[in-house]
């Protein structure tokens, strides 16, 4: 037995992923490893360089993986002995997005990638860390201290589900080219080249027998093997492998790297038995990988225009629709999506600030309402607010015209992006929602202090809220003053709770849908209004009543109560499930309809989801006379 092989083989046996690996399996892969010696600041590769054939684990020493983001270098990651790293050429065809530099004299294990692929194809353990670990760039991704932190670039998820196929999204082409078995050569070659596609799928009464691909022309017919006036039958590749639907990135990297092909075939259930409904590529799989959220949000950071942000949306908005088809967590997916929403938000007041010039103050830009909670998982509209510091007064009117033109450039590039305007004109380029600091603090005051007389002028919606872009001290200040109040002011409590209990009933007395009467959504059920907008504003009363600071969306307020108030956290519990419940109906509707998803045709639900609808508005009964006795109200006070 080779000696080095066999020292390296012990070596790698005590660190995933090799450990879920035989020690034959071991020997073999040591047999074709290379021993890289590295200098001390020396780099192995960097941003933009090509592909290696091979990637890494760290014998000895230690490697900084890091990218740099304007013109600064960002540490993604330490990888200390027996951490893997380098893994873009095992899954992406494009260059390296990072650089990896010793960080002293360090000894690696190049190990190939063609060496390995085929224990990866009998391991889906192995296949599970390598994916993860690629999409968190940690060299160990089971390690505690890393476990959670998804990392893409310089954008860093903390305290996320690590399931892939959430954050690598897996889209296919959904009208693949179908042709018979008869069909010559010749003539798929034509059709291949006219519909731009790289195969063609062999049918027998809509079930596939058979697949021909760009790579069976090169090697089959440009090697002389076989005529082009041959069938199709005489070099497809038969049977095909089929998948269901809904499969999922790692699970769809795992067939391919099985059976080594290039292509998987999407059938009604997974079987040959059935109609073909798609194709998957090896191109859909890099795509995937490309189009996570962390590259979503460093797309944003580099758009020069609203063009730019508005295929980003759109990008978001399949990202969504993906996850949701995937069963993926409801709270997961308001994670992500608010961090992108937040982000091109962002970069839309970056884009205004570079066509007006600089600010002649600090501000901060507040997102509120369900972009503040980041619960907007639909292209609903806009609410904001803007804040400046307080200025001079000969300077005062100046600053508020610049701050007003900022607004108005903003809120016209969301609009354009696929956010409409609030058509009540909560945001921050109507003269009450662009204000100084001092204003905005009397502006709360006054909300909360005298509710009642100003219930016209009084919205909840600004007390969810979360800062976007800008000084994050002024989002602060006006925290403090809204807790402030909270001490001494409980008539505003009073107000919440009636405001809270005066949403229309979701079902008559009969338990029948309290459907619109007339209008355009005539005999629709408006679900926000009498359904989610309840617990949305029940769990905004009971946070600032219990003094939590800090928690913005509804599902983790209530989660939050159920601890903090353990007397009815089953309640709460049951709010927090309602509530996911509902969105889901919501977005689903909404993005079948590309609309906000208020308005629901019963007609079009599922029997199974109008008993869920039913269901879910249990909790809110129950939250309405929690409500009534923790606050002494009755519906009519």
């Amino acid at each position: 037995m080779n000696p080095i092989a066999s020292r390296i083989a012990d070596f790698l046996k005590e660190y995933a992923p090799f450990n879920q690996l035989s020690y034959d399996d071991l020997i073999e892969i040591a047999l074709s490893i290379r021993v890289v010696t590295i200098e001390k600041n020396k780099t192995l590769f960097q941003i933009d360089d090509s592909l290696h054939d091979s990637f890494y684990v760290v014998a000895n020493g230690l490697i900084n993986l890091f990218v740099i983001s304007d013109a600064e270098e960002t540490l993604l990651n330490k990888c200390h002995v027996g951490d893997v790293f380098g893994l873009r050429p095992f899954f992406a065809k494009n260059n390296y997005m990072m650089t990896a530099k010793a960080r002293e004299e360090s000894i690696l294990y190049a190990i190939p990638i063609t060496a390995f692929k085929p224990f990866v194809a009998k391991n889906a353990a192995v296949l599970e860390f390598l994916l993860e670990s690629f999409a968190t760039n940690t060299g160990n991704p089971s390690d505690k201290e890393n476990r959670g932190k998804f990392i893409s670039d310089t954008v860093v998820y903390a305290d996320k589900k690590s399931e892939i196929q959430f954050f690598q999204a897996l889209s296919y082409n959904k009208t693949p080219l179908r042709i018979s078995s008869q069909i010559l050569v010749q003539e798929v070659a034509q059709l291949m080249t006219d519909n731009i596609m790289n195969s063609a799928i062999v049918i027998n009464q809509n079930c596939p027998i058979g697949i021909v691909t760009d790579t069976d022309f090169r090697k089959k017919i440009g090697t002389g093997r076989f005529s082009v006036s041959e069938s199709v039958s005489r070099i497809m590749s038969s049977p095909v492998i089929t998948v269901p639907p809904n499969i999922s990135l790692p699970e769809a990297q795992l067939l391919m790297l099985k059976n080594n092909v290039s292509h998987l075939c999407v059938t009604e259930d997974g079987s040959d038995k059935t109609e073909v409904k798609g194709v998957i590529s090896e191109h859909d799989l890099v795509v995937a990988q490309a189009n996570n959220p962390g590259v979503l949000i460093k797309e944003i950071k580099r758009a020069i225009s609203t063009n730019d942000l508005k295929s980003i949306r759109i990008k978001l908005t399949d990202f969504i629709e993906n996850s949701i088809t995937k069963n993926i967590p409801l709270p997961h997916i308001f994670n992500i999506s608010g961090e992108i929403t937040t982000a091109i938000i962002k970069r839309s007041v970056e884009i205004a600030i570079l066509e007006l010039g600089s600010p002649p103050a600090r501000f901060a830009w507040l997102s509120v309402g369900s972009q503040g909670r980041k619960e907007q998982l639909l292209a609903t509209d806009q609410d904001s607010i803007l804040v400046f510091e307080d200025v001079a007064s000969d300077k005062y009117r100046d600053v508020k015209d610049y701050f007003l033109r900022l607004a108005n450039k903003t809120t016209s590039i969301l609009e354009t992006v696929g956010y409409s305007k609030c058509p009540f004109g909560n945001m921050a380029n109507n003269i009450n929602f662009c204000k100084s600091l001092n204003e905005w603090q009397k502006q709360y005051d006054t909300w909360m202090v005298t509710p009642r007389k100003n219930s016209k002028k009084y919205c909840s919606i600004f007390f969810d809220y979360e800062a976007a872009f800008g000084d994050f001290q002024l989002e602060t200040a006006i925290e403090e003053t809204i807790y402030k109040n909270l001490k001494r002011n409980p008539l505003f409590f009073d107000y919440l709770g009636n405001d809270a209990l005066r949403k229309p009933s979701p079902l008559s007395f009969f338990k029948k849908f309290n459907v619109e009467e007339e209008g355009k959504h005539k005999d629709k059920f408006d679900i926000k209004s009498r359904a989610i907008m309840s617990l949305v504003d029940g769990a905004r009363l009971l946070i600032l009543s219990l003094n939590i600071k800090g928690i913005n969306g509804t599902y983790m307020r209530f989660k939050q109560l159920a601890m903090v108030d353990p007397k009815f956290s089953e309640i709460y519990n049951n709010c927090a499930d309602a509530f996911l419940v509902l969105t889901k109906i919501r977005t689903v509707e909404g993005l079948k309809n590309e609309n906000s998803g208020e308005f629901i045709n019963l007609e079009e639900l599922s029997k199974s989801d109008k008993e869920k609808l039913k269901n879910a508005f249990a909790p809110i009964k129950e939250l309405e006379e929690l409500i009534k006795d923790k606050f002494q109200l009755t519906q009519f006070s």
